[in-house]
This record gives structure tokens, sequence and C-alpha cells, in this order.
């Protein structure tokens, strides 16, 4: 069953959620839903298995964590005992990043609730987890390893788990999580809810649905491997000898215009990510890396320094591709075109998040000229190719100098490229595209749960 169709006079306040619930719902200033949302929630909250397709930035957080809180909202209990909270949810997701986000996101939605909430991941302490953990946890959010590490030394139980949801599937096929996911699967009940949530479907993500789930409701609300309409993508051809120069270039040419300096470059290499991270630094740009090497408490620290503005320029390989969700995230930058052409939706997926605008450009030496094929044939549309704009020419010098480097301001001034000529570049940022937002709180990154 495919479900596409939304009504555009829905509002949060049609899904009945209780009182606890909406009121957290109406803190976060949520109205109305997203079409994921829409179209996914009803079916949750029926008890339906769901498979849910949506591109990243478009609410699949909120549309699984909010009906799940509502359905085991009569299982809780501000009782101290641990056997109070067994388990009745689990999230997986593939990355530490990625759970914390979905944790970050369920403690808030569960703020006014006894609901117990954690969040445990690789690369810190397991002590504090564990400790959680036996003070009993009813919605559990784990990347696979480690959840596995805890079955092992018996502090986490999955017996009485009734939810069951795999976020970023695909994700966690591709590093290899399969034999993972299946025993903690096979500790799971039988007689659950599943839900499989993800940007794309593919074959082997539907040949995992057709073992896990049970006639399960599909819901599609984007083109598949579609990127939001939101972004404004552009190519240069550079040489890979001069890509650090042509990032230098491209920044320099968004501040000079009023636009944000403030973005997410991609590498495909945790060499070529500190290098470059450091060239910036050289070349007076505040950067900071974070990929697989670094510790996770390194790693929080480069992000909360990149949320709070004292970084402007975050270098990451594709740990940071799913997972970060940093509110009016300008610009993302592939340095490197990904191998998998996947991994690029998801990467500008970063920019271009609830509704917003965003800028996605592409450095393309000519040795990935294939790599560029594969990702437009699986957008099905062709990039704009374009020469780096050269910010000492300017607007007047460079006729190829303009979105997405041109401010409003500087555009209603001189519009060098009509939107004719390129519509997809057409677009002009909000008013607030150079303001940067207010820092996330970190959360429970140390693998806390918090109850208010």
């Amino acid at each position: 069953m495919s479900i596409q169709e939304t009504n555009p006079d829905l509002t949060f306040a049609d899904f009945g959620f209780a009182e606890p619930i909406t009121r957290a719902i109406t803190e976060q200033g949520y109205i109305k839903p997203t079409p994921i949302q829409a179209q996914s929630m009803p079916h949750v909250l029926q008890g339906s298995d769901v498979m849910g397709a949506a591109q990243t930035g478009t609410g699949k957080t909120a549309a699984f964590v909010l009906p799940i809180l509502q359905n085991i909202l009569p299982f809780a209990s501000n009782s101290a005992s641990p056997a109070r909270h067994p388990i009745r949810a689990l999230v997986l997701t593939p990355t530490r990043e990625l759970a914390d986000q979905v944790a970050d996101n369920a403690f808030k939605y569960a703020k006014f609730t006894d609901i117990r909430t954690a969040v445990v991941f690789g690369g810190v302490d397991m002590a504090p987890q564990t400790a959680q953990l036996r003070s009993g946890v009813e919605l559990l959010i784990a990347t696979p390893g480690r959840l596995l590490d805890h079955i092992t030394q018996k502090t986490a139980n999955l017996s009485q788990v009734q939810f069951l949801i795999l976020d970023e599937a695909d994700r966690m096929l591709d590093m290899g999580f399969l034999p993972d996911l299946q025993r903690i699967i096979s500790l799971i009940p039988a007689q659950r809810q599943t839900l499989l949530f993800s940007a794309t479907f593919s074959p082997e993500i539907k040949k995992l649905a057709q073992s896990y789930l049970r006639n399960p409701v599909t819901v599609e609300v984007a083109r598949n491997n579609a990127a939001a309409d939101t972004v404004r993508q552009i190519v240069h051809m550079v040489p890979s000898e001069r890509k650090k120069d042509a990032v230098v270039k491209v920044l320099n040419a968004r501040i000079q215009q009023g636009l944000s300096r403030q973005a997410i470059v991609f590498t495909n290499s945790r060499i070529g990510c500190s290098k470059l991270a450091s060239a910036l630094e050289r070349s007076g740009i505040k950067a900071g890396a974070i990929h697989g090497d670094k510790s996770q408490i390194e790693r929080m620290q480069i992000l909360d320094a990149f949320k709070k503005g004292v970084v402007d320029v975050l270098v990451a390989t594709d740990v940071a591709a799913r997972g970060l969700d940093i509110a009016d995230m300008p610009c993302v930058i592939n340095h490197e075109l990904p191998f998998n052409a996947e991994d690029y939706v998801h990467r500008i997926g970063r920019t271009g998040r609830a509704g917003a605008q965003g800028d996605a450009i592409a450095l393309v030496d000519s040795s990935e000229e294939k790599l560029l094929l594969d990702i437009e044939k699986l957008m099905n549309r062709k990039l704009t190719r374009m020469p780096v704009p050269d910010p000492a020419g300017g607007p007047a010098a460079d006729p190829f100098f303009y979105m997405p480097y041109q401010a409003k301001a500087a555009k209603d001034a001189k519009d060098t490229v009509s939107a004719t000529d390129s519509p997809a570049l057409s677009e002009v940022p909000p008013k607030n595209a150079g303001i940067k937002s207010a820092p996330r709180p970190v959360g429970a990154l140390l693998g806390g749960f918090k109850k208010k």
C-alpha cells in the first residue's frame, strides 16, 4: 500500500496527541506537519508497519518519534523502580551523530511526560550509559555496535520491546551492519510494530523490509534520490591541485556578497579532511575537522564550536553526511565527489532543510566526471557547470559571479544572469541567510537520558 497525498489543512492538533506531547509540539513551534509526517503518523498511531521514504531535512525523526511516544505513553510511570521502565521502543541508527540528533529531538518531545529516553553509542565511556540503562528506559536510541555491547554485558534487555525503528536503514546496510541488525532483531519479540525510515529505498532495503516488516504501508513523499527543491546546486570544474584555493574563493565570494561564510565541506578521506582544515586555517578561515579518527569527545567539541560560530567551516568525511541537523545551514561544498552517488544526496541534504534555502557547490576534477554523471543519472537532472567565482573581480567584472554567491541586495541591484538562463539558481536566499542560529544544546552526548 502506497500513500502519496496530503491534506494541506492538516495540523498537529488533528492527530489527537495527548496533552503532554501536544504541549511539547507547541513549545517547538510546530503547527503543520511536513508531508512525511502527515502521511506516515496516522499509520504509526494505528499500529501499522511503515516504510517511509523522504529526502533529508523533511522531518522523518518527528514522523516516528511523536507517534511512538503517544503509543507508549499509557505505560509511562513515575515510579523509581527500574522494573517499571523496561525498553519498549528501540530506534537504531547507523552513526553516533544521527543517534544524538534523534535523541535530542526525542528528549524535547518527551519533556512533559514520564517516559524515560536514553541514547547509547560508541566512542565514549560505557559506565554512564550502563547506569542509566539499569535505572530504566522506555525509549532507547542506539547504534548497533554499542547496543550489542550492552546486550553482552546484560545491561540492555530487549524482551519487552514493542516498537522497532530502523532510521537511515540504507546507510546501516552500506556500513555493514546487517549481521548486527539480524542479531538485535532476533532478540526482539516477533509481535511488534516495525518502522523503516530512510532517504532512499534500494533493492537491499526492500529485501530487508520483506524480512522484518509485516504488510507495511509505504509512504514516499519525494522523488526517489532527489535533493530538496530548496537546494541550489552548482558545479565548478577545478583541477585537484587547485581545489583548496577554490574553496577559499567560494567562501570569500559568499562573504563579500553579504552571505554567511559558514559551510560544511565534505572530503572522502580522513587524511584529506585534516589537511584541508589545516590549509583553510592557514588561509585565515576558522575551520575544524571531523572524521572517524577523531574521538567522540573531539567530535562533540568541534561540532559545538561550529554551532556557536567559533568555527566557520566544518570539514568532514561522510561521518557527517547524515544526522547533522544545523538550523539554517547556508552552504555545503563537496571538495571531492563521493564514490557513491546516493551519498551526494545525503551530503547536500545538510542544507536547504525544513523549507529553508541552501547552496550546494561541487568542485569536480576531470577524473571525477564519471562520478558526476552517476550523480546526475541518479537525480535525473543535469547540474549547472560554471567557473569558480573571482572575488577580486566582483559581479561587474565577472559575468558568472551570481547566485549562489550573490545576496538579495546585490541581485536587486544587478541581475547578471536571468532566471530563464539558470532556473535552478534563480531563487533568492532568505533575508537571514547570513545570520547564525542559536546553538543547539549538546543534549545527552555522553549517553544520558532526560525526563524533564
